[in-house]
């Protein structure tokens, strides 16, 4: 099992490429289910969970080739079950429902799989296939849903965390092969959410409304071919642009999508970051001195849950007190325990972490317990003195493209490690 051996102290500068969405490329994917024509994915990230992706619509009988930052799929004939072994092993692979319902009109796949950060049922997802018409059933670890005919109505699918952005984009899969007019509200807000919509019309889907909280499809008969372009990884730009200010560095982070992270840069600038927007670009660097800041959970267009370990990591390192508040995932402050094993003075309360920052950090061995808690360790560990040694960084190959290699090339003492 690989590991991350940092040795920091040392401030990260240069040029770092965003590579395309996790959260948006796994749905497009599984969007090529849809149609019987040849699709064509660009700027796909080199991501285990894209290989996971490709191994289940291979499974499925799709004809699947990966090369470079491509991906072709033609799902010419498909069946309507899920591998259990390769679905159970991340949670965006239910994605994969939607459009087996809505081309078969049945679908038999396995409960999900993903990183250990709390309940993230699926329960909107069913509520909005049942309101298409499906039956629904769940046995034996598998959720089986089938109809006739699909027929479009008007549903709300907001949670107790708010809207689902997975659950939005399988019922537009769905309903855009439904009969009649569907109406999605308290619908995700998403910029992944707008990506699939962009997707699905350019296969022929007839979508609007996608990006606010209420999304109109009216139903075809038919979805064919399609070529798209990924939009960039908000989050993994949020993350380089953290780690910039925390290695008290200057990074210049390409594609980034500023207009995608509005809340994020919103929080670097009070705790002191500097930001300068430069067309798609943006430079980061940290300012005169860090300034705690307060944080909440939100969703979209408010600060993303994906963000709320690094930016824990960031605070750990400014004067003063920080309240960082979950409002999303109930279990996610697992990060909380490790970060204190490299100096950090955290207390959880409730959904509140109280950060008493200001304290420099040091090395020690930490454990990653789900994607974004690895990146915020990470980026700890490039602040801290002495060696840190992430272990379990499977987490972080899912979701990040070449991270360790990315870091280095910004001057980063990083090095991957097999500790099996």
């Amino acid at each position: 099992m690989d590991s991350f051996l940092i040795k920091g102290g040392v401030p990260l500068h240069g040029e770092v490429q965003i590579s395309g969405a996790k959260n948006a490329v796994l749905p497009i994917m599984a969007a090529t289910l849809l149609t019987a024509e040849p699709c064509v994915i660009r700027g796909v990230p080199n991501l285990s969970d894209v290989k996971f992706m490709g191994q289940i619509l291979t499974w499925l009988g799709a004809k699947v080739g990966i090369e470079g930052d491509t991906v072709r799929v033609h799902a010419k004939k498909i069946k309507g079950q899920g591998d259990y072994d390769l679905v159970r092993k991340m949670r965006g692979s239910i994605c994969i429902m939607g459009p087996l319902l809505g081309r078969l009109k049945k679908a038999r796949v396995s409960l999900p799989g993903g990183c250990v950060i709390g309940a993230r049922p699926i329960n909107l997802h069913l509520k909005g296939f049942e309101a298409l018409g499906a039956k629904l059933t769940i046995q034996s670890g598998y959720v089986e849903a089938e109809a006739k005919r699909l027929v479009g109505g008007a549903m709300f699918l907001g949670g107790r965390a708010g809207s689902t952005v997975l659950g939005t984009a399988n019922i537009m899969m769905a309903a855009s092969l439904a009969e009649g007019v569907t109406v999605i509200e308290s619908a995700a807000c998403e910029p992944e959410v707008v990506d699939v919509a962009n997707f699905l019309n350019a296969m022929g889907a007839k979508i609007s409304g996608a990006g606010s909280p209420t999304i109109t499809i009216t139903g075809v008969k038919e979805l064919h071919g399609a070529e798209h372009h990924v939009i960039p990884d908000r989050i993994e730009a949020a993350t380089f642009a953290i780690a910039a200010a925390m290695s008290n560095g200057e990074v210049t982070i390409k594609g980034a999508r500023a207009d995608h992270l509005h809340a994020v840069i919103d929080k670097l600038e009070e705790a002191g970051v500097v930001v300068e927007r430069r067309g798609a670009d943006m430079i980061v660097r940290r300012g005169k001195k860090l300034k705690s800041s307060d944080v909440t959970t939100l969703p979209y267009s408010g600060f993303p849950t994906d963000v709320q370990a690094q930016m824990m990591a960031l605070m750990t390192l400014a004067p003063g007190i920080s309240i960082i508040t979950e409002r999303i995932f109930e279990s996610r402050f697992m990060h909380v325990s490790e970060l204190t094993r490299l100096g950090a003075d955290i207390q959880i309360e409730g959904p509140s972490a109280i950060v008493k920052g200001g304290r420099p950090l040091s090395g020690a061995p930490v454990m990653a317990s789900d994607l974004r808690a690895s990146a915020a360790l990470v980026i700890a560990g490039l602040a801290a003195k002495g060696t840190t040694q992430v272990n379990r960084i499977y987490h972080l190959d899912r979701g990040y493209e070449n991270m360790d290699g990315k870091l280095r090339a910004l001057g980063a003492r990083i090095q991957r490690v097999d500790e099996s």
